[in-house]
């Protein structure tokens, strides 16, 4: 009787141990999701619908264009083409994604975050000087720089969350690809976040943050708006 009695904890401590649904919630795969107490509300899905398996196809799969550069953001000197489960629907729950951007020479990809991926970055073409920054844990309002310059073929990875860059320090245009680990990884330009927000951040709170007057306040609003 004591032998089964062990026997039975055992099996279920390792349950337990190696049972997922225990240990975590799924990982968020849209900025905002609010909870309504309304059966009539619309419903959106954390991530999206899964197609009928006899209906899907190769197309859903594919993709084509990363040989030429993306859409040009205008003023930027970069343009970016992104394949995310927009559009390659079979992305769908497999957690990554693709992208390709082209940045002129002395051209920059502003600081911004992703906060459901790692981004993986590989050089194409060019010379690229990125970082990384990392809360110092021995001060708290400071940051850790990790930053590499890159040649053709250089590979360099940027943590999930932290704000990091990539700058063309070449006298050609730079060529890479970026590879998530996410079928929506998200963008927040940081500039932009901040002095672009609608509606504006009261000014009080941007010039005791940045130390700025309300006159250079204003000059950023317009420039990042």
């Amino acid at each position: 009787m004591s032998m089964l009695w062990f026997i039975t904890i055992l099996v279920i401590t390792v349950f337990i141990s190696y049972s997922p649904a225990y240990a975590y919630d799924n990982n968020p795969l849209q900025d905002i999701c609010v909870a309504v107490n309304d059966s009539q509300a619309a419903v959106f899905v954390n991530g999206k619908i899964c197609k009928d398996p006899k209906f899907t196809t190769a197309n859903d799969f594919f993709a084509s264009g990363l040989n030429v550069s993306g859409t040009a953001a205008p003023g930027s000197g970069g343009a970016a083409k992104f394949f995310t489960v927009d559009n390659i629907p079979g992305l769908n729950t497999l957690g990554i994604s693709i992208g390709r951007i082209d940045l002129e020479p002395q051209r920059l990809a502003p600081l911004h975050t992703h906060p459901r991926a790692t981004e993986l970055i590989t050089v194409l073409d060019g010379i690229l000087y990125v970082g990384f920054l990392v809360p110092d844990a021995a001060n708290f309002f400071k940051s850790r720089l990790f930053s590499k310059i890159l040649y053709p073929g250089d590979v360099f990875v940027f943590p999930i969350g932290l704000i990091h860059f990539q700058y063309n320090v070449g006298h050609k245009k730079a060529t890479y690809l970026a590879a998530f680990n996410s079928q929506n990884p998200g963008f927040i330009f940081v500039p932009n976040s901040i002095f672009a927000s609608n509606p504006p951040i009261a000014d009080d709170v941007l010039t005791q943050g940045f130390h700025l007057s309300k006159t250079q306040i204003a000059e950023l609003r317009r420039k990042f708006s």
